[in-house]
Protein backbone atom coordinates (compact mmCIF):
# COMPACT_ATOMS: atom_id res chain seq x y z
CA UNK A 1 0.00 0.00 0.00
CA UNK A 2 3.51 2.33 0.01
CA UNK A 3 4.03 2.65 3.57
CA UNK A 4 7.76 3.30 4.06
CA UNK A 5 9.20 0.46 5.81
CA UNK A 6 10.57 2.39 8.72
CA UNK A 7 7.00 3.47 9.27
CA UNK A 8 5.83 -0.29 9.28
CA UNK A 9 8.43 -1.37 11.81
CA UNK A 10 7.91 1.43 13.94
CA UNK A 11 4.46 0.44 14.73
CA UNK A 12 5.24 -2.68 14.63
CA UNK A 13 8.05 -2.12 17.50
CA UNK A 14 5.81 0.30 19.28
CA UNK A 15 3.34 -3.26 19.56
CA UNK A 16 6.06 -6.05 20.36
CA UNK A 17 6.14 -8.17 23.36
CA UNK A 18 3.02 -6.16 24.70
CA UNK A 19 2.07 -6.96 28.12
CA UNK A 20 -0.38 -6.17 30.58
CA UNK A 21 -2.32 -6.53 34.17
CA UNK A 22 -5.76 -6.58 35.15
CA UNK A 23 -6.42 -4.42 38.70
CA UNK A 24 -9.76 -5.73 40.56
CA UNK A 25 -11.14 -5.41 44.09
CA UNK A 26 -8.97 -8.47 45.09
CA UNK A 27 -5.49 -7.01 43.34
CA UNK A 28 -4.07 -6.88 40.74
CA UNK A 29 -3.18 -10.33 38.33
CA UNK A 30 -0.31 -11.17 37.05
CA UNK A 31 1.12 -9.79 33.68
CA UNK A 32 0.33 -11.66 30.56
CA UNK A 33 1.46 -11.62 26.92
CA UNK A 34 -1.26 -9.61 24.62
CA UNK A 35 -0.96 -11.30 21.25
CA UNK A 36 -3.96 -9.18 19.66
CA UNK A 37 -5.77 -5.67 19.34
CA UNK A 38 -4.39 -2.01 20.23
CA UNK A 39 -3.88 -0.68 23.01
CA UNK A 40 -6.74 0.92 24.97
CA UNK A 41 -7.02 5.04 23.86
CA UNK A 42 -4.69 4.38 21.37
CA UNK A 43 -4.32 7.34 19.05
CA UNK A 44 -2.98 5.14 16.01
CA UNK A 45 -6.26 3.27 16.26
CA UNK A 46 -7.88 5.21 13.47
CA UNK A 47 -5.06 5.15 10.86
CA UNK A 48 -4.52 1.20 11.66
CA UNK A 49 -8.01 1.11 11.15
CA UNK A 50 -7.94 2.82 7.91
CA UNK A 51 -4.96 0.67 6.46
CA UNK A 52 -6.91 -2.82 6.85
CA UNK A 53 -10.08 -1.09 5.78
CA UNK A 54 -8.38 0.29 2.33
CA UNK A 55 -6.41 -2.86 1.75
CA UNK A 56 -9.80 -4.71 2.22
CA UNK A 57 -12.10 -2.50 0.16
CA UNK A 58 -9.15 -2.80 -2.74
CA UNK A 59 -9.29 -6.35 -2.86
CA UNK A 60 -13.22 -6.89 -2.35
CA UNK A 61 -13.53 -4.30 -5.76
CA UNK A 62 -14.21 -1.28 -3.41
CA UNK A 63 -11.21 0.81 -3.84
CA UNK A 64 -11.37 4.57 -4.93
CA UNK A 65 -9.88 3.63 -8.73
CA UNK A 66 -12.86 1.52 -9.39
CA UNK A 67 -15.47 4.05 -8.10
CA UNK A 68 -16.41 5.52 -11.20
CA UNK A 69 -17.12 2.37 -12.27
CA UNK A 70 -18.68 1.20 -9.27
CA UNK A 71 -21.36 4.45 -9.41
CA UNK A 72 -23.29 2.68 -12.20
CA UNK A 73 -23.78 -0.31 -10.08
CA UNK A 74 -24.01 2.19 -7.04
CA UNK A 75 -21.67 0.39 -4.25
CA UNK A 76 -20.31 2.37 -2.01
CA UNK A 77 -18.44 2.69 1.01
CA UNK A 78 -18.71 4.45 4.03
CA UNK A 79 -16.30 4.56 7.00
CA UNK A 80 -16.61 6.66 10.89
CA UNK A 81 -14.07 5.48 13.53
CA UNK A 82 -13.75 1.77 13.38
CA UNK A 83 -17.61 1.37 11.22
CA UNK A 84 -17.64 0.45 7.95
CA UNK A 85 -21.20 0.89 5.72
CA UNK A 86 -21.46 -1.01 2.72
CA UNK A 87 -24.07 -0.15 0.30
CA UNK A 88 -25.37 -2.19 -3.25
CA UNK A 89 -28.49 -1.52 -5.28
CA UNK A 90 -29.45 -4.65 -4.91
CA UNK A 91 -29.67 -8.11 -2.75
CA UNK A 92 -27.73 -10.53 -5.09
CA UNK A 93 -24.24 -7.69 -4.61
CA UNK A 94 -24.47 -7.39 -1.12
CA UNK A 95 -24.82 -10.62 -0.83
CA UNK A 96 -21.18 -11.26 -3.48
CA UNK A 97 -20.04 -8.64 -1.51
CA UNK A 98 -20.75 -9.96 2.09
CA UNK A 99 -18.98 -13.42 0.58
CA UNK A 100 -15.48 -11.15 -0.50
CA UNK A 101 -15.41 -9.13 2.28
CA UNK A 102 -14.91 -11.86 5.65
CA UNK A 103 -12.33 -13.55 2.87
CA UNK A 104 -10.10 -10.22 2.31
CA UNK A 105 -10.46 -9.46 5.94
CA UNK A 106 -9.35 -12.83 6.99
CA UNK A 107 -6.01 -12.23 4.66
CA UNK A 108 -5.07 -9.27 6.71
CA UNK A 109 -4.91 -11.40 9.59
CA UNK A 110 -9.04 -9.65 10.80
CA UNK A 111 -11.70 -11.34 12.23
CA UNK A 112 -15.48 -9.64 11.37
CA UNK A 113 -17.75 -9.94 14.34
CA UNK A 114 -20.85 -11.07 12.75
CA UNK A 115 -23.00 -10.70 15.79
CA UNK A 116 -22.07 -6.59 15.59
CA UNK A 117 -23.23 -6.62 11.65
CA UNK A 118 -26.54 -5.22 11.09
CA UNK A 119 -28.37 -5.16 7.20
CA UNK A 120 -30.90 -2.58 6.27
CA UNK A 121 -32.57 -2.58 2.78
CA UNK A 122 -35.33 -0.63 1.72
CA UNK A 123 -37.47 -2.77 0.75
CA UNK A 124 -38.91 -6.88 1.76
CA UNK A 125 -35.37 -8.73 3.00
CA UNK A 126 -34.92 -12.33 3.52
CA UNK A 127 -32.95 -14.34 6.40
CA UNK A 128 -29.65 -13.51 5.84
CA UNK A 129 -26.89 -15.83 7.50
CA UNK A 130 -23.20 -15.06 6.95
CA UNK A 131 -20.43 -18.21 7.87
CA UNK A 132 -23.37 -19.71 9.61
CA UNK A 133 -24.51 -17.35 11.61
CA UNK A 134 -27.63 -14.65 11.05
CA UNK A 135 -27.36 -11.19 10.83
CA UNK A 136 -29.67 -8.93 12.70
CA UNK A 137 -32.08 -7.06 10.15
CA UNK A 138 -33.93 -4.98 12.56
CA UNK A 139 -31.50 -2.63 14.42
CA UNK A 140 -31.49 1.30 16.11
CA UNK A 141 -28.93 3.42 13.43
CA UNK A 142 -27.84 6.81 15.00
CA UNK A 143 -30.51 6.46 17.74
CA UNK A 144 -33.51 6.31 15.05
Amino acid sequence: MGIPDHLTCHMRNLYADQESTVRTRRGTTDWFQIGKGVRQGCILLPCLFNFYAEYISQNTGLDESQAKIKTAERNSKLRYAVDTTLMTENEEDLKSLLMRVPEESEKAGLKLNIQKMKIMTSGPITSWQIEGEKVETRFYFLGL
